[in-house]
């Protein structure tokens, strides 16, 4: 960006202003889940829902899923509705149809602050924050840079202070200065000390999924008994597509099942490179690696909350790096959410982008994916701030950037907006006011100024002249010393001092008895 010697002469926005006494960085949206209250997009007619569906039925029937787990590969021969060849495994589509019907419509999660419960399922939506970036950018820094426990303890405040993220998934950047088998420990501490929002675990092998289940129990003050009962955090496994399951991310998936934790399986097939060139067949093959897990987790324990997800876009088939964001990946989004109506399964989606750094195009194809979610119906939105570079980059700014877009997508579905009793239709304003004057004076508009239109955070509504004056302080700018100011007057919430020592404790005998293996 051309803001640095702009950035050595000023600082401020009209967001950024902490007081250190205690006043609120922002003026923010309350913690109000939304309910989506639109019809969804629906860009397939009867014929094409059966299309897709038989497409996907097929493919589990006549090609079949690799699950290189040997366990579960035990698990489904034992099931009897299976065809097994080595590690291939076919499933007849009444099977899969009658294994997934176990599997509960909606379900929620309760995270160590029960006020922070959150619903998968109906018409509830839910945003978390960037997830599983290697490397970080922010505006002091001018460069991308390798993730580090403290950017990473960084982008978990603000999943805190923002009250649009209503979940936490995984490292927000991956801080690679933490030895990769204590990294979970000491990461799921920052988390369940910093956030009292609902938690993920990445499914990667025994060690690392019990040792987080074992962190969530604590920190809650929960017995075994009472965090088997419900759900009190999640997974997200990724197939390896094309027609793939791993052994770690398998591994965990099972472990969560049999506790009753929630699980939520998301293909990543690209079109193009992982999955057939048209949507309709990258849609499809999703389907199959989608619903070939949540077989197995119904198979395990009939009834654990199981959810569907989408990362079906398309490649640049100039040089084969992921495109998102775009038109294709709208639809994939829409036609997944009809599909996951038809299993009667929630559904994920994400908030993504291929732009390098926080500008016009980050915007845009966030906006793009974003709205594709509230379109598509989409439960759960994962990577909804912070996300660049294809999601090998997090970025504080561009989290803040995100999440005026999320109070938009909050404001937009309250139903006050759209009230039709006599004081909304306002006849007898509008008579008071004629043809001569103006509403601004009237009490009809003084009742309501404060509450009647959306109030942004961030974005700068003053004319050229006016901004101008006060700095020329572009959007990012703004972005980055108001991330400054929530971290620099950041308190984290409340924990029981009891349950915050035994975790501490807990993670410290993890460490001597040497964490997690590394390989697999």
């Amino acid at each position: 960006m051309a803001a640095e010697s702009r950035r050595r002469k000023r600082s401020g926005g009209r967001a950024g202003n902490a007081d250190r006494r205690g006043t609120a960085v922002i003026e923010q949206m309350p913690w109000n889940p939304p309910v989506n209250v639109d019809r969804p997009t629906e860009p397939l007619d009867e014929d094409g829902i059966a299309a897709v569906h038989d497409g996907a039925m097929r493919i589990l029937e006549e090609i079949g899923i690799e699950f290189l787990n040997p366990e579960a590969i035990e698990i489904l021969r034992g099931s009897g509705g299976c065809t097994i060849e080595g590690e291939n495994v076919r499933m007849g589509r009444d099977f899969v149809m009658e294994m997934i019907g176990k599997a509960p419509e909606t379900w929620t999660i309760t995270p160590r602050n029960p006020d922070r419960a959150v619903t998968m399922g109906g018409r509830q939506m839910l945003f978390g924050n960037v997830s599983s970036p290697p490397s970080y950018w922010d505006l002091s820094l001018g460069r991308k840079m390798t993730g580090t426990r403290e950017m990473c303890a960084n982008l978990l405040k603000l999943s805190q202070y923002f009250n649009c993220i209503h979940f936490v998934g995984g490292y927000p950047v991956e801080p690679q200065d933490i030895h990769a088998g204590v990294r979970h420990l000491d990461v799921l501490y920052d988390k369940l000390t910093l956030t009292d929002k609902v938690a993920h675990t990445y499914s990667l092998g025994r060690e690392r999924v019990e040792d987080v289940m074992e962190m969530v129990r604590i920190a809650g003050g929960l017995s075994h008994e009472d965090f088997d009962a419900s759900p009190r955090m999640y997974t997200n496994i990724n197939s390896t597509s094309p027609l793939k399951h791993d052994l770690p991310m398998m591994d965990g998936w099972m472990r969560l099942a049999r506790r009753g934790q929630g699980l939520v399986v998301t293909p990543f097939t690209l079109a193009g490179a992982m999955a057939p060139v048209t949507m309709a067949g990258a849609v499809a093959q999703s389907l199959a690696e989608g619903l070939s897990a949540v077989v197995l987790a119904q198979v395990i324990n009939p009834g654990c909350p199981c959810a569907i997800g989408t990362f079906t876009s398309n490649v640049d088939m100039k040089s084969g790096a992921p495109a998102f964001g775009t038109p294709e990946y709208m639809r994939a989004t829409q036609m997944t959410g009809q599909m996951a109506r038809y299993y009667k399964l929630p559904m994920r989606a994400s908030g993504v982008c291929a732009a390098n750094v926080p500008d016009g195009q980050a915007m845009w194809e966030t906006s793009n994916s974003l709205w594709s979610a509230v379109q598509a119906g989409a439960n759960m939105v994962y990577h909804a701030a912070g996300w660049l570079e294809g999601g090998l980059i997090a970025s504080p700014e561009k989290f803040v950037m995100d999440c005026e877009i999320l109070q938009h997508i909050q404001r937009y579905m309250d139903p006050a907006i759209c009230a039709t009793g006599p004081e909304e239709i306002a006849v007898q304003a509008i008579k008071e006011v004629g043809g001569q004057g103006h509403f601004f004076g009237i009490q009809h508009t003084q009742d309501r100024y404060t509450t009647a239109f959306y109030q942004p955070f961030l974005s700068d509504w003053r004319n050229y002249e006016a901004w101008e004056a006060a700095g020329g302080i572009w959007t990012a700018e703004r972005a980055h010393q108001t991330f400054r100011d929530i971290i620099a007057s950041f308190e984290a919430p409340p924990m029981d001092s009891t349950n915050r020592e035994e975790l501490s404790d807990f993670v410290a005998r993890r460490k001597a008895e040497g964490g997690a293996p590394t390989d697999f």
